[in-house]
């Protein structure tokens, strides 16, 4: 791929939008590690990611599509190709219908207090979740006994050769973190959410209750990516590895929090080869101990 080619073009598609060559991503996810992108492109509107999808479609260039980086390890080689942040479309609001609506780069915390604000219930689970819309969509997000399966009602979506289509909540394959999109034919544009109407004092102490819940348990004073471990049947990962004695083990820069062991937090400035490394170490150590393979939730992408 010559990548000055691909910038020349793209700078024809992309005219409101942020395009960069040799760009590190460091600065663009929840880690604050890992490596270059060849181009990042960080559309404004549908159109230009319309335009982003198709020429990549044809001119068989690798696309990769990033939200804002809360659930994602970057290797440290980088990642080849096109990244797509969706980050540059965050518009939310109500339709005439009833259905509040979201652009794919709006925080979906941003979406649930938009939604306390017009007293609509059925977010607040969301109040604490970090990623965007879109990854919210693709990894079917939960937090407090919900889920994004329970209030979308539909997602307008792009296909890989760019076209448009709308997807209903039913067609998009939910399960335990994960859906469709998944698949990697899909990228979300938008989705739609069906809410119920509530009091605005009951909806902000709940979101409020778990606000404090998240705070005092998560170790959000370091770069992290949230939960690594999905949780396993009858299980709690956080649990099975705070039984395994690993609290405070590090490798590199990359540590398991002492606070709350489900996570892995960039201690000391971690290279993503620290934090695959020390994923592989917690896998291996809960597997010897319990006999339960701990699958990950976050996703690695990129080049050694």
């Amino acid at each position: 791929m010559n990548i000055n080619k691909v910038l020349e073009d793209l700078q024809k598609l992309v005219m409101a939008g942020v395009l960069k060559s040799h760009e590190s991503l460091k600065d663009h996810v929840y880690t604050k590690m890992g490596g270059q992108a060849d181009i990042l492109a960080i559309p404004t509107t549908y159109e230009e990611i319309q335009s982003v999808v198709t020429y990549a479609h044809q001119h068989n260039v690798p696309l990769t599509v990033l939200g804002n980086g809360s659930n994602v390890i970057i290797r440290d080689g980088g990642v080849r190709g096109i990244v797509l942040q969706t980050s540059g479309l965050t518009e939310m609001g109500l339709r005439e219908d009833g259905l509040l609506y979201a652009q794919c780069g709006a925080e979906i915390i941003e979406v649930s207090r938009f939604a306390l604000k017009k007293e609509l219930t059925g977010l607040e689970f969301a109040c604490g979740i970090p990623g965007t819309v879109g990854g919210a969509l693709y990894m079917n997000a939960g937090a407090y006994g919900g889920e994004i399966a329970q209030v979308l009602h539909s997602a307008v979506v792009l296909k890989k050769d760019g076209q448009l289509i709308t997807l209903l909540g039913n067609e998009l394959q939910w399960g335990y973190r994960k859906s469709i999109f998944a698949s990697g034919e899909f990228i979300v544009l938008e989705a739609h959410f069906t809410l119920k109407s509530g009091a605005y004092a009951e909806i902000k102490s709940s979101m409020d209750e778990l606000t404090e819940l998240r705070e005092s348990k998560q170790p959000l004073e370091y770069p992290s990516c949230g939960s690594v471990f999905k949780r396993p049947p009858g299980r709690f990962a956080g649990q099975l590895i705070q039984e395994s004695g690993l609290q405070g083990t590090r490798i590199g820069g990359a540590e398991v929090s002492r606070k709350h062991a489900g996570f892995i937090v960039n201690a000391d400035h971690a290279t993503a080869t620290d934090y695959i490394r020390l994923i592989h170490h917690v896998r291996n150590t809960v597997k010897d101990k319990f006999g339960i393979e701990l699958e990950t939730e976050v996703e690695i992408i990129g080049e050694e």
